[in-house]
């Protein structure tokens, strides 16, 4: 998962700059490439956020920072201090918990279990909290641990991996330092919004495959079975695409294919990615110097409201398009 996550950083980068490919070592102080440069934006970046006091500066800093340790592990320790250091200054915002339990499960050296407990503490509905839990049991293959771990995630009502929230927190903290940042790098919306993009995929996204195969191991009319459905439902109403993609998934698994409620799920599902596909195209199918104004109108959506599918609602009435597919109306 990081390591495709990683991949669609660089490929995000990379489309946001005259560049074909990006290096993920240390540039030399006198780089030239686009791909280059970018890495001494983002060195940067990191100083001047992490100089500053507030937690949305620090916890940007820290993501900013940890993408290099999938190439370079030895910065991961200074990622993990300053995503400490944010979870300290906003001990009750779930967003930078999350991000906090994220970069701590994706460090081989780091014990999650302290930001796991915080984070089911300070937001106790959302069933992603125990994730990381269930990877270690299903690891350890510890099927008592695991059915208890999936029972409490069914007990939840969200599902939520805060990607809107901390989208929006590390743009507006990038904004407050984009004076002491080199010119000409990063320097419209759209590509600060492109590579914020690719640093989220790679570091809020979670591994799935504990949780997909616990429910594939699951039997007819076991609690187990029982508890996944439960999941899988809570899921699909999940806050991001992916989450809700992997609950269709789940459930489809676990009931008759030729059911009424399998056909009702085929259909649900090609609607969520009609509309994703219907509001992508509204960023790409543009003029080049209106892209920063519509980047601005993502951005305020995503201000307003939580989950990806409801911006993307959102942004289609804004341009009186459709939301279903013409074929739903026949």
């Amino acid at each position: 998962m990081v390591k495709h996550a990683l991949q669609l950083l660089i490929l995000s980068i990379a489309v946001s700059q005259p560049a074909a490919a990006l290096a993920t070592t240390a540039p030399p102080a006198n780089a030239k490439s686009p791909a280059d440069r970018f890495h001494l934006w983002r060195s940067d970046a990191v100083r001047a956020l992490a100089a500053r006091a507030d937690a949305n500066s620090a916890a940007t800093a820290a993501a900013l920072s940890f993408t290099d340790s999938f190439a370079a592990p030895s910065t991961a320790p200074t990622a993990l201090q300053l995503i400490a250091r944010a979870s300290d200054l906003a001990p009750d915002n779930a967003a930078i918990g999350w991000l906090h339990l994220q970069l701590c499960a994706s460090t081989p050296s780091c014990d999650s279990r302290d930001a796991a407990l915080v984070l089911r503490w300070v937001d106790p509905d959302n069933a992603a909290a125990w994730l990381a839990q269930l990877s270690t049991a299903h690891k350890d293959k510890d099927q008592i641990e695991v059915d208890r771990v999936l029972g409490d995630m069914a007990q939840g009502t969200r599902f939520d991996l805060y990607y809107n929230p901390i989208m929006v927190l590390m743009f507006d903290a990038l904004n407050g330092v984009r004076r002491e940042l080199p010119s000409g790098v990063m320097a419209s919306d759209t590509e600060r919004l492109v590579a914020l993009t690719g640093v989220a995929t790679a570091e809020i996204i979670p591994p799935f495959s504990p949780l997909i195969d616990a429910c594939r191991e699951s039997t007819a009319g076991s609690e187990r079975r029982e508890d996944c459905l439960k999941l899988a439902k809570i899921m699909q109403r999940g806050d991001t695409v992916i989450v809700q993609m992997v609950g269709f998934g789940i459930e489809r698994r676990l009931i008759p294919a030729d059911s009424k409620e399998a056909r009702s799920l085929a259909e649900r599902k090609r609607l969520l990615e009609w509309r994703m596909s219907a509001a992508g195209k509204l960023d790409f199918s543009i003029l080049p110097w209106t892209q920063n104004g519509r980047t601005r109108t993502r951005l305020a959506e995503m201000r307003l409201r939580p989950r990806e599918e409801d911006v993307c609602i959102a942004l289609l009435r804004q341009h009186k398009m459709a939301l279903e597919p013409a074929e739903s109306h026949r």
